[in-house]
């Protein structure tokens, strides 16, 4: 399962890279804050273990800010301060789960593989003749792995994920785009329009005055 660790303290980064290896982790490693928020842009991870003290985008900071467009990626804190006040802030800040630094290691791999089971992490997305493997993201059409950009591979996602039903307008720009960029312009119908020329063109529905839906094959 790929992962991203946030630590810029470089003993500790790489102790916790080769654990969560060793644990059967795909781990990719960040020592500052805007270079995650920037990977997570473009990547797609099934959690993130993030450090709260960060050079540049702190931990709160980059966590706010992927709440605020809308990425449910599930967040494992690692802080040295633990008080009340402290635990209360890292949850209204959007925090699944937290852990001190001296915390034992297969204490921390325990909790963070909780975190993506409560996710509701699924290995493989079908709809009939395509397929979403969720570990590495590759996307198949009768078997041959089709290229699309991040964007396309998120609303992709979602309509595989509620085959058969709607998927409103609102809902898929805010799960693009966040949650405060929903109706600004056509980028939606081009990103539909743009998916519609890779996996065929009757496999998306467009429902006039609402959304989307993709075809239960």
């Amino acid at each position: 399962m790929k992962i991203l660790l946030v630590e810029d303290d470089l003993m500790v980064g790489a102790g916790l890279q080769a654990a969560l290896t060793a644990a059967g982790f795909e781990a990719h490693w960040a020592t500052d804050g805007q270079a995650a928020y920037d990977r997570l842009q473009t990547e797609s991870f099934r959690a993130l273990v993030l450090d709260i003290t960060l050079p540049g985008m702190d931990g709160l900071t980059l966590l706010k800010q992927l709440r605020a467009n809308a990425n449910s990626v599930p967040v494992l804190m690692l802080t040295a301060r633990d008080t009340t006040r402290d635990k209360v802030m890292y949850f209204e800040s959007g925090a699944d789960d937290f852990l001190v630094k001296t915390t034992d290691m297969d204490e921390l791999i325990a909790r963070l593989r909780a975190l993506i089971r409560r996710a509701g992490f699924v290995g493989r997305i079908t709809v009939g003749n395509l397929t979403i493997d969720s570990d590495t993201q590759a996307v198949t059409l009768d078997g041959k792995w089709l290229s699309l950009s991040n964007r396309e591979l998120l609303l992709l996602r979602m309509l595989m994920e509620n085959a058969g039903q709607v998927v409103t307008r609102t809902r898929l720009e805010q799960h693009l785009f966040g949650a405060n960029r929903t109706g600004e312009s056509n980028v939606l119908e081009v990103h539909v329009h743009n998916l519609r020329q890779k996996i065929g063109e009757t496999k998306l529905k467009t429902v006039r005055g609402v959304g989307y839906a993709m075809a239960k094959l």
